[in-house]
């Protein structure tokens, strides 16, 4: 049956992702299991993205009573869980804000853009290494080339700096910078953190230019970290967040908050959305969030993050080099590019990761993830790291 379901899936839908490894059938919780009965603990929550695990019945009650209430209206009127939830996002951001819902992280950035281009400036600097979505807006200030280069030319004015490089962001930010997209850490490159106070010295730069402060949060936001944004560890104020992933627990849903003046750049007309801010992802996003609350989940994700990070350098896993990142969202820092190998032992093993980069494991897991999950993983670290090992040995030659 699992066969002939990929044969099925080949046959019908385009071949962007290759094709994946396992069919998942079932979730609860921070487990999933798959069409052959096998079950796996969760270390991934769909790269960021179910921040309550799979099923949970706060954002199921949600979204079933919202459903059978009214499901969608566009945004020719008006919908109470869209204003609820913007009222509830200004709230935890602490600053005056106005938001533009739309439905993935690529779509926030766009609107993000827009907002940059509204201020008559024409360039706008990003980061190497950095992601920031696949549309062509997004991409072309995503500070990878080689997803860029199939679809180019993209937005000209587009400038790249190193990530975590404040002299060069002062010798390339000027007076003709609309903005600065910048991830408070590069995700899509390994979880990587930036130098201590770099964000502050951006902020200063953008200060002193006029140029906008665009953070996106749309993997580190919403209590990845520990808290409800990440830049709020580092007490930097941005022009405009963007977000999504764990903002819906599962459903799609993005959000571009426009900070004091840049709220206000956006007029009538300037964009919209049919699907964005609908009824049900509202609600199952305020679900996200009251329930976050309730369980006491940043701080969670704070003690049993550092449980997991402290954990993988006890191991002293073979071929492990190290780990980084912040709350539950980690890599695990490899000796050699044996991700690949690593992702795949770790399925064998009965737990989902990710192979973000030749030489690097993410996880981000869902935010209940608990004490004894962690445990559960560590014990079997060394195991997987070996058998990672081991696949990747070169042969040796007989004389």
């Amino acid at each position: 049956m699992t066969g002939d379901l990929f044969t099925r899936r080949d046959a019908v839908i385009m071949a962007t992702y290759g094709r994946p490894p396992i069919v998942l059938t079932g979730g609860s919780g921070t487990r999933v299991w798959d069409a052959d009965g096998r079950e796996y603990l969760d270390l991934l929550a769909g790269i960021a993205v179910s921040a309550l695990g799979h099923a949970h019945p706060n954002v199921v009650r949600a979204v079933g009573a919202q459903l059978g209430q009214l499901g969608h209206v566009s945004n020719l009127y008006v919908n109470e869980p869209q204003v609820l939830l913007a009222e509830r996002l200004v709230e935890l951001l602490g600053l005056d804000a106005r938001i533009f819902f739309c439905n993935s992280g690529a779509e926030a950035n766009e609107t993000a853009l827009k907002i940059a281009r509204r201020t008559g400036r024409p360039e706008i600097v990003a980061a190497e290494g950095s992601f920031h979505g696949r549309t062509l807006g997004a991409l072309s200030i995503t500070g990878q080339p080689a997803k860029r280069a199939p679809f180019e030319p993209l937005l000209p004015g587009v400038r790249f700096v190193p990530y975590g490089d404040a002299a060069a962001m002062r010798r390339t930010v000027g007076e003709q910078t609309s903005a600065v997209f910048l991830e408070p850490t590069l995700g899509e490159a390994g979880v990587v953190p930036p130098p201590p106070g770099y964000l502050a010295e951006v902020r200063r730069i953008c200060d002193e230019t006029g140029a906008l402060l665009v953070l996106d949060e749309v993997q580190s936001g919403i209590g990845r970290t520990g808290a409800w944004f990440a830049h709020q560890t580092v007490g930097v104020r941005p022009d405009v967040v963007t977000l999504a992933k764990g903002l819906g627990g599962g459903l799609p849903i993005g959000a571009c908050l426009g900070i004091g003046p840049a709220g206000q750049l956006l007029r009538p007309g300037d964009h919209g959305t049919t699907f964005g801010g609908g009824p049900v992802v509202c609600a199952a996003a305020l679900a996200v969030l009251d329930t976050i609350v309730e369980l006491g989940l940043l701080d969670s994700v704070r003690t049993v993050g550092a449980r997991l990070g402290d954990g993988i350098l006890a191991a002293a896993a073979p071929g492990v080099a190290g780990v980084r990142g912040a709350g539950l969202w980690r890599a695990i820092e490899l000796t050699g590019n044996h991700a690949a190998a690593f992702e795949k032992a770790a399925r064998g093993a009965g737990f989902l990761v990710n192979a973000v980069t030749p030489d690097a494991i993410r996880l981000a897991p869902p935010l209940i993830l608990s004490a004894d999950d962690v445990d559960t993983f560590l014990r079997a670290l060394p195991a997987i790291a070996a058998t990672a090992g081991a696949a990747t040995e070169t042969p040796k030659v007989s004389a």
